[in-house]
């Protein structure tokens, strides 16, 4: 699998929209707001965070850095996993403990099923055509209407709200992400050149096809359920999986990258995360867990990431 690079679904016009669509994103203003929340938590400062994404949509943040800091400092981006939201302030503290700030964005129209990590985030551009339950299906049959094109236009645009507030460094904010998370870092990361790192890890929504014809976990199983329902979509559902696929954004991505893959992963399956990380074209490292599923290296790769973090801003 370190060898694994195989082609990619790439379609002629693929840096063509997503120029198009980030430049309509741009039509509005990001107008990143920061309210203070309320916490009986001596450490840090916790901010409930809005910005307009895809759209000018409003979307939901939480915004935690050390209490009183007095200097501006590096921030750690983070994307939810899938089916998740923000959560809790008090889930997020290890960036803080670290001295960073740390920005935990909300999937629009995700986080209403998890008792413990709940979103609040809206999904005002949903598609209109049937859909498997789920998110992997809305508006899949035209890229324009796909669920992930707001959802990384979002992504990207909740950098710009970072670098926005006065006690973050807009030259050291880092994207990060796990699972659907890592799938949305890699993508920022590709998108825009001027992140400092990319922490991606056990990404999801990478070398689509593959991943839908070996493993029968969701959420990729979702895809295949439309496909037994909607006989004779497959060209046009891979055809708009192609402007998504995580293989195509690791192409673009130029800055260092810390990924991680877990070898008994049954939800993104190692060949899918290996064939991203050999695409991707800036500085990489990937750290192994030969026996984990999609838990991955959980506390053990933060682990690394704080430590991988201290080097590189570091070395400048």
């Amino acid at each position: 699998m370190r060898d694994y690079r195989p082609e990619r679904p790439e379609p002629e016009d693929f840096d063509d929209f997503w120029s198009r669509t980030l430049d309509e994103a741009k039509a509005f203003d990001v107008a990143a707001g920061f309210r203070r929340h309320d916490l009986p938590l001596t450490g840090v400062d916790v901010h409930d965070a809005t910005f307009a994404g895809w759209g000018g949509h409003p979307v939901n943040a939480w915004f935690i850095t050390p209490a009183g800091a007095g200097e501006r400092l590096p921030c750690v981006v983070e994307y939810v996993g899938y089916n998740t939201g923000r959560g809790f302030p008090h889930h997020h503290l290890v960036w803080p403990a670290a001295g960073y700030a740390v920005l935990v964005v909300d999937a629009r129209g995700q986080g209403g099923r998890s008792f413990d990590s709940p979103g609040g985030t809206a999904d005002p551009g949903g598609g209109t055509f049937a859909e498997a339950p789920g998110m992997m299906t809305r508006g899949i049959l035209d890229p324009e209407h796909y669920y992930y094109r707001r959802v990384f236009t979002d992504a990207v645009r909740a950098v710009d709200a970072a670098a926005a507030h006065p006690a973050v460094d807009p030259e050291r904010i880092v994207v990060s992400g796990g699972s659907q998370g890592g799938a949305i870092a890699q993508a920022v990361a590709g998108l825009r050149g001027d992140v400092r790192a990319a922490l991606i890890d056990v990404p999801f929504l990478s070398h689509f096809r593959r991943a839908v014809e070996i493993t029968g976990a969701d959420p990729y199983r979702e895809i295949v359920r439309f496909l037994s329902a909607q006989r004779g979509m497959e060209e046009r559902v891979f055809r708009t999986l192609s402007y998504f696929d995580g293989l195509n954004f690791a192409a673009r991505g130029r800055v260092p990258a810390l990924y991680s893959v877990a070898l008994m992963d049954d939800v993104c399956p190692p060949s899918t995360v290996f064939a991203a990380y050999n695409h991707w074209a800036g500085p990489k490292e990937i750290v192994v867990y030969p026996w984990n599923n999609h838990e991955g290296g959980s506390g053990a790769q933060v682990e690394r990431q704080l430590h991988y973090l201290r080097e590189l801003f570091a070395a400048g």
